[in-house]
């Protein structure tokens, strides 16, 4: 149903983040994000928005990404139709896969980067997720939009695509927060509407909002 990433570089600050699936609105849905906090993906046959919500709350009073995931997802009973990554503020990752996620299911987590997915082609979705990651030189950006092209090579969503979304956030600039709720080919629609982002008079204009090396910024 679902494919997501969530990435942290350490030197530049940087959380990334991207989803697709062959359902609507992925990132309404799934992903969830603050440049203090870090950044979690909700997913699954019946995804909980409050897994969502209530582990970036945890992130952000300090709880690391295990002991947020492991909180949310202990006492909900349909905990197996669900599925939860999380990255901490240090980069720290984990991950839960209920057991009755529908085939194929899984994540993979490591520091600075975690994938997962269910209903998906196989493993090698994930695996071909987490290879784009590690070898792209490109900046955050176009490296998520080249993950969500490497799932959807690798097999991807089983029913095909209809969503994408991309989350990135930087300490020197806005939240860059782009979603393609609908299309027949979301992840080149994901793309365009980024490059529309890099063109005037929106990309100028960013100059003018707070961020949070410059919490107090505004036109001159």
């Amino acid at each position: 149903m679902t494919f997501s990433i969530l990435t942290f570089d350490d030197k530049s600050g940087v959380f990334a983040a991207a989803a697709a699936t062959g359902s609507l609105c992925v990132g309404g849905w799934v992903l969830r994000g603050d440049i203090e906090s870090g950044l979690v993906a909700s997913q699954g046959t019946a995804p909980s928005c409050f897994w969502r919500d209530d582990a970036m709350r945890a992130m952000y009073r300090g709880q690391t990404a295990r002991d947020a995931v492991e909180a949310v997802t202990s006492d909900d009973p349909g905990k197996g139709h669900r599925q939860l990554i999380a990255m901490d503020r240090d980069g720290a990752t984990h991950g839960f896969t209920g057991a009755d996620s529908v085939p194929y299911a899984g994540h993979l987590t490591q520091q600075g980067l975690v994938v997962a997915g269910n209903m998906i082609e196989g493993p090698e979705v994930l695996e071909a997720m987490v290879a784009t990651a590690q070898t792209c030189t490109n900046g955050p950006d176009q490296k998520m939009i080249q993950v969500l092209n490497a799932a959807r090579l690798a097999g991807g969503d089983s029913r095909g695509l209809l969503s994408a979304a991309m989350l990135i956030l930087a300490p020197n600039r806005p939240p860059l927060d782009l979603r393609i709720d609908y299309s027949n080919d979301p992840i080149a629609d994901l793309e365009r509407l980024y490059l529309r982002t890099r063109a005037s008079p929106y990309f100028d204009w960013l100059a003018e909002v707070p961020v949070l090396e410059s919490k107090f910024r505004a036109p001159q």
